[in-house]
């Protein structure tokens, strides 16, 4: 059997320490002396089973280090296995492998074997899921994992950490690497709870930190996020925590400094699989604001042309590939006069615009990230005049912080790079295939998927443009209501028509009310926006009377129709809209304008005449829809003018979600509507 210093390591503290305490897990802890005993009674056990590629499918905990470190001493290869992979992934790495033995939660049982010729020396072969859906991977021997982790434990000397919290799943070959094994090398305690279901949840990490009192993590930047905002929200601080080492992804400067100010000691550092998982990294006292940290002793590193490129990287070679004597990183990077490198981004991502500029995305999207109101953000944009961006807003954030966010980022940026438009969407996860299990996002997919609605916005060249296109899927969803569609081919009864009439009196009453409110919070710098106002309520004045004029000419009561009640749906459309005009911001109701003409131009006047014909009505009784229909067309000029004058992000933010929000209100109000005697109410 083999010997290495890792194992060297776990023995001396075994004899030296045999009672001092090595992991602690949900089944309680396991000593120095313990763990020995349990690596050696399971490499006997791979050794007698002939095993020669072990797959490792455990949560963290004792058992997890001690199977990894008995197949360093029997000399076979460990293939961990993340927990976020799927089970296509997983097929994929045990035959991509070989593995001919499984060791899970149900122990360790053989595996159809299957002859798979790796590089000679290869104790661990790590896969990460990466940027497409087939893992890659990555063969590496123990002695050049071993230098990553000796490195490491050299760059935190003076650091106190003798309690690591292992927060990522020991499959991560950082976590392996830099936690596990480093931790080992120093004689550490490592506490290990469970985390397959639990790690990306930083409430979780929080009480995790704040219960084992450890001294050491590491993070990828989301837990870096979530972990700052659970303390800015009153969390207890984390006084035992020493140093939160960040990795996977760019971290922006303004996130570090804000998790310090909250007393998280987050330093950032970089690496790569192909290096054994840390190549450069951050430490107190040795620390530069934009910097990944100074290159470890052991690595061998240049700058070609741009690139970063590892002279000695830690792997053998990727599965069925040449040996690897050199690793061109793929990442744009620059070294300094003290040996500080700083990360630009990846050459492939790398955007040229139309005016020839290049920009990092990662660039930007760190410092978007670095917003309190953005969860998540790719950027894109070759041969655009600017950038675009893909935004999924932090829980709870709502249009206007995330505008608020990225005009704060726009105002850090030069001219040249700062965002020209940008698309709310639902959040990149893995179940939706547009995220990786550590949360990296999948660029080219999430880019494919939205790029068209983001190039729609993008060539919007007026803010009228970009309202009508960033309102077409919810103008489309209300188009496509049932009573709508009906309506306009003439299959609506009159009781249904009255009905509409009905609902259209309770909130076209709230119209001159609800400008007189906007105005009433005008200031008088808004003398223009003012003045529109009040025109607005000239021609607006008196219209529910057209509404009862028409339910008359229709056969029906108006007076029923004035002392009915809204329905509920109606009511929660116009109380929508006092409240944005009262606690948030005025000029967001011209969105509910916008929304209101828009219909009106699109589909008023031929849904006028498909029901006067369907239902043989006089011409006086669909004057409000033909008369709007009309009138509205001549007012979308002018709304368009008068929006288009509105520059302030903020306020156009407003705009944009109100007109969002009263599409999805106002089509609940005619799902409401009884139509072929049923009431669809959604409210």
């Amino acid at each position: 059997m083999l010997t290495t210093g890792l194992l060297d390591a776990t023995t001396r503290h075994a004899v030296d320490r045999p009672h001092a305490v090595a992991v602690v897990d949900d089944d309680g802890e396991t000593t120095y002396g313990e763990l020995r005993a349990l690596v050696d009674d399971r490499a006997t056990l791979l050794a007698a089973g002939r095993v020669r590629v072990l797959a490792l499918a455990l949560d963290n905990g004792a058992d997890w280090i001690a199977w990894d470190l008995a197949a360093a001493r029997a000399g076979i290869v460990c293939v961990p296995l993340p927990p976020f992979f799927s089970a296509t992934q997983r097929r994929h790495v045990l035959a991509a492998t070989g593995a001919d033995a499984i060791v899970d939660d149900h122990g360790m049982r053989r595996l159809e074997e299957a002859a798979v010729e790796l590089p000679p020396g290869t104790a661990k072969i790590t896969f990460t899921s990466g940027s497409t859906g087939e893992p890659k991977g990555v063969c590496l021997p123990l002695e050049g994992l071993e230098r990553v982790a000796a490195s490491v434990v050299e760059r935190l000397e003076g650091v106190e950490h003798e309690r690591h919290l292992a927060a990522l799943p020991m499959a991560v070959l950082l976590e392996n690497v830099a936690g596990v094994y480093g931790a080992l090398l120093a004689g550490c305690r490592i506490e290990a709870p469970a985390c397959a279901h639990a790690w990306t949840d930083p409430r979780v990490l929080h009480a995790r930190l704040s219960r084992h009192g450890a001294h050491t993590v590491i993070l990828v930047p989301e837990l870096l996020r979530g972990l700052t905002a659970c303390i800015a929200g009153g969390g207890e601080p984390l006084t035992s925590l020493r140093f939160a080492a960040v990795g996977g992804a760019l971290v922006a400067p303004p996130l570090l400094r804000h998790a310090r100010s909250l007393g998280l000691p987050a330093y950032q550092g970089y690496g790569l699989s192909e290096c054994g998982s840390v190549v450069a990294l951050n430490t107190p006292g040795e620390d530069h604001d934009g910097s990944v940290g100074k290159v470890l002793r052991h690595v061998d590193l240049e700058i070609v042309d741009g690139e970063i490129v590892v002279n000695n990287p830690a792997a053998l070679g990727y599965l069925g590939a040449p040996p690897m004597n050199r690793l061109f990183t793929g990442d744009l990077g620059r070294i300094d006069a003290d040996g500080r490198l700083t990360v630009d981004g990846r050459r492939k991502n790398l955007i040229i615009t139309s005016y020839g500029r290049n920009i990092s995305p990662e660039w930007i999207e760190s410092l978007l990230l670095a917003r309190e109101s953005i969860a998540q953000a790719v950027v894109c944009g070759d041969d655009w005049p600017r950038p675009g961006a893909l935004i999924v807003a932090a829980p709870g954030a709502g249009r206007i912080d995330l505008a608020a966010g990225i005009a704060a980022v726009n105002r850090a940026l030069p001219g040249y790079a700062r965002i020209g438009g940008w698309l709310a969407v639902d959040a990149f996860t893995v179940e939706n295939g547009l995220a990786t299990g550590t949360g990296r996002v999948r660029r080219e997919r999430i880019i494919n998927q939205y790029i068209d609605q983001l190039e729609s916005i993008m060539n919007s060249h007026t803010f009228f443009d970009r309202l009508c296109a960033e309102t077409e899927k919810a103008r489309t969803a209300l188009y496509a209501v049932p009573q709508i569609v009906d309506g306009l081919d003439g299959r609506i009864s009159r009781d249904t028509y009255v009905a509409y009439l009905t609902q259209a009196y309770h909130h076209v009453r709230h119209t001159v009310p609800l400008l007189m409110a906007m105005g009433a919070r005008l200031g008088p710098e808004r003398r223009e926006l003012l003045n529109a106002v009040i025109d607005y309520i000239n021609e607006e004045k008196g219209h529910e009377e057209w509404i009862l004029g028409d339910i008359r000419n229709a056969g029906a009561d108006p007076d029923e129709a004035r002392r009915s009640a809204p329905h509920p749906a109606t009511e929660a459309l116009i109380a929508y809209n006092y409240d944005y005009i009262q606690r948030r911001n005025p000029i967001g109701f011209l969105g509910m304008v916008y929304m209101l003409e828009s219909t009106s131009t699109e589909i008023a006047a031929r849904g006028a005449v498909a029901i006067r014909q369907s239902l043989d009505l006089p011409n006086d009784a669909v004057l409000y829809l033909a008369s709007h229909g009309m009138l509205d067309e001549k007012h979308m000029a002018f709304f368009a003018d008068l929006v288009n004058r509105i520059t302030d992000p903020v306020e156009q933010e407003a705009i944009v979600e109100v007109a969002c929000t009263t599409f999805h209100l106002f089509a609940n109000v005619m799902r409401a509507i009884p139509h072929d005697g049923k009431v669809r109410d959604v409210a």
